[in-house]
């Protein structure tokens, strides 16, 4: 009975350190679509650090990262629980991914005007260098676009095939779940 005790003792504690793991350190993912082509492609796997989510850093440009995208509702710490149960669950049954959690590219930090045009984006009035996109953007704006404070902007490296910012609006921070560290 005493070695039975034992087991149960050390998976419990094994599934404890688990969780916390995932929930405030690294989670793997798996890309599902093509909105980050050619960088990142349909059914690649994608280890992911959280550590800049728990301190709520503000991502730097270029970063590739998990978003959740329903950015007009709260996040809270309860998500934050589920969401690598989900997302395990996800990666061995596709039919129960979740669609609102999405990889995208950070453009635009807090106060950054950006501009959309002539198939590029410009930030700050320069014009940005992306080898990374797939090709020129279709889509262009008049005027500009001012980042909120508390706030980033995302897109997909395939523009022309990609849900983003310029459809669900900026990104708050807080919504902003890990940044990819690791493409397998």
């Amino acid at each position: 009975m005493h070695e039975i005790l034992d087991w149960i003792y050390s998976i419990v504690v094994a599934l404890f350190l688990a969780m916390l793991i995932h929930i405030f350190l690294f989670v793997p993912t798996k890309v599902s679509g093509s909105s980050m082509y050619p960088t990142l492609t349909n059914g690649e796997y994608l280890i992911v650090s959280k550590i800049s989510h728990v301190l709520r850093e503000t991502p730097n440009y270029g970063d590739i990262v998990i978003i959740d995208s329903r950015t007009h509702r709260e996040r809270s710490w309860m998500d934050d629980l589920t969401e690598p149960l989900d997302n395990y669950i996800a990666i061995f049954e596709h039919s129960t991914q979740g669609h609102n959690i999405w990889v995208k590219r950070v453009i635009g930090k807090p106060g950054d005007k950006l501009e959309f045009h002539d198939g590029h984006v410009y930030r700050n009035g320069e014009k940005l260098d992306e080898p990374y996109i797939n090709e020129p953007m279709e889509f262009s704006m008049d005027g500009s676009y001012t980042v909120p404070e508390g706030d980033v902007f995302v897109m997909g490296d395939n523009r022309n095939h990609s849900s983003d910012s310029r459809f669900i609006g900026p990104v708050p921070i807080d919504h902003v779940l890990g940044k990819v560290c690791l493409q397998l």
